[in-house]
């Protein structure tokens, strides 16, 4: 049996290097904070999807709720520099 195989080039040629660069990683690392916060409240509420939520559970939810809220709000202040007269 023979097989099928495309013998055209692609379209888009692909770069010759496939990392990030210096200025996507430090946005990356600048964004972690938030991701994690947001996985963290991810891991509390699928807990819930089989069984129903007790004190304790709505604590870790209000808890990770809060830490996505505070990751956000330093990332968006990390984002605006403040002014110097402000400061």
């Amino acid at each position: 049996m023979k097989s099928i195989v495309a013998r055209h080039t692609g379209v888009t040629p692909l770069p010759a290097d496939l990392e990030p660069t210096d200025a996507e990683l430090s946005e990356i690392e600048a964004e972690m904070p938030v991701v994690l916060a947001e996985v963290e409240l991810l891991d509390a509420l699928i807990v819930l999807l089989d069984r129903p939520a007790s004190e304790f559970d709505g604590r870790r939810i209000r808890r990770a709720h809060r830490r996505v809220l505070a990751a956000r709000r330093d990332a968006a202040n990390k984002s605006c520099p403040v002014p110097p007269a402000v400061a």
